[in-house]
């Protein structure tokens, strides 16, 4: 195990788990359009999750950008709620499996520390499998669906984990240290970015959060109900669609993105002749399963 700075905050007894993985979304820089943190609070409702522990804000974050808030209680006195990152966990639909849901702010300070106390968390919980969740803004149209790009640190655990190997080189966030040292310390895990069009204005974008939950249900091979996601995301289009057609350069940028979009894939024709007829059968299997069908 390779050294590293460790967190102190981390609760001395933990529940026993069952083959548990984590997931992990970080509002902030690795969140574009709230794709990721809103996928990990719809985990969190679907699965109804419960808490498991949080990290001490005080050592990680700056209060005058990441502020606490104040709330009533029981509509009588004040107190005070530190924003910061916590723990929940759920028994995967259908099965014994755990499943941890980390639901974080990127922090401001002693990033290593930080990963620090999630890797412990990750060793006393005896978590198999870490996924991350991402975002980014990129040059994609909102019209077709949205990218999502999975990545490993290294080709070996790339390969076992049916995703590419990272070739990113320039700044990156916390997903990125928290994922390379997951890597460092023999952690398999994999991140999965969802690629979202830098031209749209709203903050929220549901269509995006919605790939990454398909990416969870092919990893994890369990149904995640939508809920009203999918009328979210029918509603932010039709916003797009109208703020395109009313500027005649974002529509004609959106037309050589879409271009652009089916060059692409003209160039890279998926080869059928490598899928055998049993993959495929199981493939139709596992979705069936997923959506309460019969195989």
């Amino acid at each position: 195990m390779t050294e590293r700075e460790q967190g102190a905050g981390v609760p001395a007894e933990l529940p026993d788990l069952v083959d548990p993985v984590m997931i992990t979304a970080f509002e902030g820089w690795n969140d574009a359009g709230e794709a990721a943190s809103s996928a990990l609070e719809h985990l969190e409702l679907s699965w109804d999750a419960e808490p498991l522990g949080s990290i001490d804000p005080e050592d990680y974050y700056d209060f005058q950008v990441t502020r606490p808030l104040v709330r009533m209680a029981q509509g009588v006195t004040r107190r005070i709620e530190w924003q910061t990152t916590r723990l929940s966990v759920a028994k995967l639909p259908g099965s014994e499996r755990h499943v941890v849901l980390v639901n974080g702010i990127e922090p401001n300070l002693r990033w290593r520390s930080f990963c620090g106390e999630i890797i412990e968390y990750v060793e006393k919980l005896g978590v198999t499998k870490v996924i991350n969740l991402g975002a980014m803004l990129t040059d994609v149209p909102h019209t077709r669906p949205t990218p999502v790009r999975g990545s490993g640190y290294d080709t070996e655990s790339a390969k076992k984990l049916g995703v590419e190997p990272s070739t990113y080189q320039g700044p990156t966030g916390i997903v990125g240290v928290l994922q390379s040292q997951l890597i460092e310390n023999g952690v398999p895990s994999v991140s999965y970015w969802a690629e979202v069009p830098h031209y749209v204005s709203q903050a929220r974008v549901p269509k995006a959060a919605i790939a990454l939950l398909m990416r969870i249900e092919e990893a994890l091979d369990v149904e995640v109900p939508l809920g009203g996601l999918p009328d979210q995301a029918e509603e932010w289009e039709r916003t797009v669609n109208e703020m395109a057609e009313a500027d005649d350069e974002v529509r004609e940028y959106v037309r050589q993105l879409e271009q652009q979009a089916e060059d692409e894939e003209e160039e890279k024709p998926v080869d059928l002749a490598e899928t055998s007829g049993d993959e495929i059968a199981a493939d139709f299997e596992r979705y069936l399963r997923r959506r309460g069908g019969s195989s």
